[in-house]
């Protein structure tokens, strides 16, 4: 019997259990006024976020840098794709302004895939990091970066020095599924640049994230855990893709929290200091508390020796 592609699967009706409020209030309507001033972007509203109204209520915001249109069209994500305009010289320094108006301990910055740039957009982080030091230097700093295709050596070393706190780079989903859903991504290619970054400095912690919910089967899910155990990775994140859109790729399977479970308990054993395993988590979702667990879970780790 043929599997049905992740592209032609009726939409299924949302289980209890990833139902959200719908976002309000005051404190949200300030932070999405604030960032519209400062005219930066957030994964939150482009990515259309199930934990905005959390987030954004909290004061909590992930900075998209590098504009709001990716020259990739990934089946499983909502921002833009097309010809991006030229970068902001004025986005490092307002996103340094967003963090220190919103009195933010830690921060999440990423980006949409800019192929069309020599260096993929590394620099532009590499600015991010050089204002929030300057402007927030208590803040802790989280990068969620693209693979910066052709360019990843020199991207990840210019990076790398400009020494972020976390730095995370999503792996999205098994590699059998990457053809239909990452199309524009290579699934080792990924897990060379997250190696790459604790051999140049061991010091930076590592995470990446995968969706459930695609077509993955459990075994297939195990094996990139190992896969990311053997790059070191410090920090697993797994949480249920949701479809975005009709034209996006269709949800397989609604995952239970029980699996979740399941999978975060066999992650922790495989020697993750850290892992989020719920329908409802995302990268950058509680990612302060999790960078204080994090450094936590190192340090006891550390004492044990």
């Amino acid at each position: 019997m043929n599997e049905m592609s992740p592209l032609a699967r009726p939409r299924q009706r949302k289980p209890d259990w990833i139902r959200v409020k719908v976002p309000g209030g005051t404190a949200f309507g300030e932070t999405k006024a604030m960032m519209r001033r400062l005219n930066l972007n957030t994964v939150c509203e482009e990515a259309a976020c199930p934990n905005i109204g959390e987030c954004w209520t909290k004061k909590h915001a992930t900075v998209m840098i590098l504009g709001d249109t990716c020259t990739r069209a990934c089946a499983f994500c909502n921002v833009k794709t097309g010809m991006p305009r030229a970068v902001d010289p004025l986005e490092p320094q307002h996103t340094a302004d967003a963090a220190a108006e919103l009195g933010l301990e830690h921060i999440v910055i990423t980006s949409v895939d800019r192929d069309d740039l020599p260096d993929g957009g590394a620099s532009q982080f590499v600015k991010v990091i050089e204002a929030l030091r300057r402007t927030t230097p208590n803040t802790t700093i989280e990068i969620l970066t693209p693979d910066f295709r052709n360019k990843t050596q020199a991207a990840v070393e210019s990076i790398v020095a400009a020494r972020p706190d976390v730095y995370n780079h999503n792996l999205e989903t098994v590699p059998r599924l990457y053809p239909t859903i990452r199309p524009g991504a290579r699934y080792y290619a990924s897990l060379r640049l997250l190696e790459s970054v604790k051999r140049h400095d061991p010091s930076i912690f590592t995470k990446s994230g995968v969706m459930l919910g695609l077509g993955e089967e459990r075994l297939e899910v195990h094996q990139v855990m190992d896969d990311m155990r053997s790059a070191e990775i410090d920090f697993l994140t797994m949480g249920q893709y949701l479809q975005p859109t009709p034209r996006h790729a269709k949800v397989m399977d609604f995952v239970t929290p029980a699996v979740f479970d399941a999978y975060a308990a066999i992650a922790r054993a495989k020697g993750f200091l850290l892992v989020a395993s719920s329908p409802l988590t995302r990268s950058s979702y509680h990612a302060g508390d999790d960078f204080a667990r994090l450094r936590a879970a190192r340090e006891a780790k550390l004492a044990q020796r």
